[in-house]
């Protein structure tokens, strides 16, 4: 478990850009901690399913469970801890939350878990500092975007993506052109093969950014791209002024949330949490689910005889696949934002939805409601029950092993300026919502 960012997060934006009191920032998620709120069908299910895990952890079991089973769909949650430690954080600020009572009560959780307890001491939490880390943008078509740097991987990948399939006629294609969708695959895998190798912190490798987003790095990596033809295999390229690394970024488990934000002032909000798994540790403090993102970093150091740059070091944060990210138009005004949960597939929700939007044409809610498309080693995973299932044969026929999947779960939100003002979109895969106010 690694120590939870969002509170310093949240007070570091605050301080920035915040109009309402700090306290008023809490009053909502207390009244749901305080009143409950309805289990919804799609919970229900990933309760029942999580519920075997849960014998001996009574902490968990009493926010989650009711008369000795697992709550199901229409039955409330009600969890008066956390509404407790919202309000001490509300009163007192984020200090009340990385030390004293809370602090407390997290280190003891973790480090007298009854399985794989380890140290997190009070003074690994009063350390703690949420960082301020310089966006990554790039411009697409006639498009800035703009995103987050390392050590989110995010960014930079569906950045890679976009700017391999650039120099295509995407637009012309459109969405039922079963070469559309090759050659974003083929733009998907070589991008994720240098995110495999590249990405890490910042603060601790030497991440080519710069490099990976060269326009002439991207012209020669997208040359390899056929539009008749898959290729044989997917390495990692050499951009300008990378370190010697070997590819090993561990698996993203989901347990990710994503919310997208528009005011009459003009402010725009991507954001993106995790607790990593479902239910993240499954361990329990102060009425907080705790997470366990520290599995996004790879155990090895070394492979193949180079430094990995994800690898375990005190301090370091782990790569992660979260992609927020703001469009801003030829007049340089945000007009589109997006982002997603769903582990590794963060990136091409994104970048789908992205071209979706961009390329063709489709609004918010049709560009996060069109197939989404993956990758299993070689092979092309499909969404069932798209239109795009129906074309796997054809997509096969660029020489590459396709397989029709649910791509579970996938949980995109976008928001998009129009002519009558914002609108925001929610995933119909979902329990995902637009609201205005």
């Amino acid at each position: 478990m690694g120590v939870p960012g969002n509170i310093a997060l949240a007070a570091k934006a605050h301080a920035k850009w915040g109009r309402l009191g700090w306290s008023r920032l809490f009053q909502p998620a207390i009244s749901l901690a305080e009143k409950g709120y309805v289990v919804s069908p799609r919970l229900a299910g990933v309760i029942a399913q999580m519920a075997p895990l849960w014998q001996d952890m009574p902490a968990i079991q009493s926010i989650y469970f009711q008369d000795g089973r697992p709550k199901q769909a229409g039955e409330v949650i009600r969890n008066p801890a956390l509404a407790a430690t919202l309000k001490r954080v509300a009163r007192r600020g984020p200090k009340a939350f990385y030390t004293g009572q809370i602090a407390q009560q997290i280190s003891e959780a973790v480090s007298k878990a009854p399985k794989n307890a380890a140290p997190l001491t009070l003074a690994d939490l009063a350390a703690y500092q949420a960082k301020d880390r310089p966006a990554v943008c790039v411009h697409y078509r006639i498009y800035k975007l703009c995103g987050m740097g390392p050590p989110s991987s995010g960014a930079t990948t569906v950045f890679q993506i976009l700017g391999l399939v650039e120099r295509f006629d995407l637009k012309a294609l459109g969405p039922e052109d079963p070469k559309a969708w090759h050659l974003i695959a083929e733009a998907m895998l070589l991008a994720y093969a240098d995110r495999e190798t590249y990405l890490g912190d910042a603060d601790f490798v030497d991440v080519p950014v710069a490099g990976l987003l060269d326009k002439a790095y991207l012209a020669n990596r997208s040359a390899l791209i056929s539009q008749t033809t898959s290729l044989p295999r997917y390495d990692a390229g050499v951009p300008p002024k990378a370190p010697v690394r070997t590819s090993a970024i561990s698996g993203e488990v989901q347990g990710t949330t994503h919310f997208v934000a528009a005011d009459r002032f003009g402010n725009v909000a991507s954001m993106t949490s995790t607790v990593e798994g479902p239910f993240g540790s499954q361990l329990v403090a102060a009425g907080m689910v705790l997470n366990n993102e520290l599995t996004d970093f790879t155990f090895a150091p070394v492979r193949d005889g180079a430094p990995v740059a994800n690898r375990v070091q005190a301090g370091k944060r782990p790569v992660s696949s979260m992609s927020p990210t703001i469009v801003y138009g030829p007049d340089d005004k945000p007009i589109f934002i997006v982002g997603a949960a769903g582990g590794k597939r963060i990136i091409m929700q994104v970048a789908k939805t992205l071209i979706a939007h961009l390329d063709w044409g489709l609004s918010a809610q049709a560009a996060i409601a069109a197939p989404n498309i993956f990758f299993a080693g070689d092979t092309i995973l499909v969404e069932s029950g798209t239109p795009l299932a129906a074309k796997a044969e054809a997509l096969a026929g660029f020489g590459r092993a396709v397989t029709v999947n649910p791509i579970s779960p996938s949980k995109a939100n976008a928001a998009e300026l129009t002519p009558t003002g914002w609108v925001g979109a929610a995933d119909p895969r979902s329990d995902g919502v637009g609201l205005s106010e």
